[in-house]
């Protein structure tokens, strides 16, 4: 059984409902809250955690079940319900069924994984207590090392949850790595790749051939010194560190599937009548011909769109910074990190945005030109880069090569290109010329790139543009 199950329901799971959720692993079974009293616990004897049970989430995004679990939920909003058992514990993993089961059978809905359906049973209940704190602060986390904080997810994919939130923050306030195990068949969300910290955090695959790789690297990997590290090729010198890489990660097949990704920050003034997500918007609407449909702080993305509602969560947060994810509708494929922060510049908004597109759909090229010029005049653009990629329509990271994407454009705000010396911004060394965005007298530029996904030349014109606009 795998290690989280989820119950979906049209109605929100009464307190009475997850009493007898909790009590139906057997009638001594005692109970324990952590954070704050959204997350409820069943514990063993030695206080540690058996199953963590988190808050009811009312989801009221359309695809978010389908995209996360494959699994087809009641019709929006429903209630998700999700318990984590404690790796390795065969009672733990028969109490989070059990638990699932009840509630989507009491609730009208259904368990996810379907065989958690059939997980009621009475689980034998002596020995068990009130966890202590801060015994269960982090029920995520399956091994914790003096380097490392490792959680294992047997899902199809991993996504930005508020426990692997709140991992990522336990994990950095120890100063240790994080470092997600998944089987072979799992994918990321784009949401845990943007916010995946550096070395020694990673994904680690399990395989066959190998044991354990890296799933955006295929480095094959080894648990050595607490942590997964790379294995060093028998052929490896000093000056030639090289590291052996999975075969599974190089069996990439060529779909015809691309994403088009968009990266850009905004900066505005700081003033009380700020609305954010409206360049965020402004993008989806210029490409897709629609808004986006919901949002969170953690997946699934469950509040349908509301810019308003969006900077009322980051101006409370102030000025800590928040972060968003903001997903489009099931007929498009869209997936948007917004990370929102209080500068000495005013209020910033970096934004990382891709949409998914088959072999043959016909992808947006000619809105981009036009879709710049609404951020420029609009909502404070300082840059955009534009790409396109080789990947996945649904956007999910495989643990498989992926090529890397080939820059379209970049545009240059208006305050930017101000602060350039001389006409630096609108003389460039490369073949095409920047197009003006915005007024003559406060101008943007647009800065076309070569774009083919089979060659990486864009790159170089790319790096060679830069060295240009920062005078080097």
């Amino acid at each position: 059984m795998t290690k989280d199950v989820i119950a979906l329901t049209p109605r929100m799971p009464e307190p009475w409902t997850v009493l007898a959720g909790l009590l139906s692993g057997g009638p001594d079974k005692l109970v324990d809250t952590t954070g704050e009293g959204a997350v409820v616990q069943l514990c063993d004897e030695q206080g540690r955690p058996l199953v963590s049970i988190e808050a009811p989430l009312l989801v009221q995004v359309e695809g978010e079940a389908e995209r996360l679990l494959g699994a087809t939920p009641p019709r929006v909003p429903f209630w998700w319900t999700e318990a984590r058992a404690t790796t390795g514990v065969p009672e733990a993993e028969r109490l989070a069924g059990t638990f699932a089961a009840r509630i989507a059978s009491l609730g009208g809905g259904t368990a996810w994984p379907p065989e958690a359906a059939r997980s009621v049973a009475v689980v034998e209940s002596a020995g068990i207590g009130v966890a202590p704190t801060p015994a269960a602060a982090q029920p995520a986390v399956d091994v914790l090392t003096g380097n490392v904080a490792v959680v294992i997810m047997d899902r199809p994919v991993v996504a930005m949850t508020a426990w692997l939130s709140d991992a990522y923050r336990a994990a950095a306030a120890a100063e240790r790595g994080l470092q997600i195990v998944t089987p072979p068949g799992t994918a990321l969300s784009p949401a845990v790749l943007a916010n995946l910290p550096g070395w020694p955090s990673r994904w680690v695959v399990q395989d066959e051939r190998e044991g354990y790789f890296d799933g955006l690297s295929g480095a094959v990997l080894r648990w050595q010194d607490g942590m997964f590290a790379t294995v060093v090729a028998p052929d490896a010198t000093e000056d030639d560190p090289r590291t052996p890489v999975a075969a599974t990660y190089r069996e990439a097949v060529n779909t015809g599937e691309r994403q088009l990704a968009l990266t850009f920050r905004t900066i505005h003034p700081a003033d009380e009548r700020l609305v954010l997500g409206g360049a965020l918007e402004t993008v989806w609407r210029e490409l897709t011909g629609e808004p986006p449909a919901g949002w969170g702080t953690a997946e699934p993305a469950n509040l349908p769109w509301s810019p308003g509602r969006l900077t009322d969560v980051a101006f409370t947060r102030a000025p800590e910074p928040t972060w968003f994810v903001v997903v489009g509708s099931p007929g498009r494929p869209a997936l948007a990190t917004v990370r929102i922060s209080r500068t000495k510049a005013g209020v910033e908004e970096d934004v990382t945005l891709a949409f998914g597109y088959g072999p043959d759909e016909e992808l947006p090229l000619e809105a981009l030109q036009r879709t710049a010029e609404a951020l420029v005049i609009r909502h404070n653009l300082q840059s955009m880069l534009v790409q396109l990629r080789k990947a996945r329509r649904d956007l999910l990271v495989p643990p498989r090569f992926e090529g890397p994407g080939v820059p379209l454009a970049f545009v240059l705000g208006a305050e930017e290109v101000r602060r350039m010396p001389d006409d630096r911004a609108r003389r460039t060394p490369l073949a095409e010329q920047p197009l003006r965005l915005g007024p003559k007298a406060r101008p943007a530029y647009y800065y076309p790139l070569p774009g083919d996904p089979s060659d990486l030349s864009g790159w170089s014109a790319f790096e060679q543009l830069m060295r240009h606009l920062k005078g080097s």
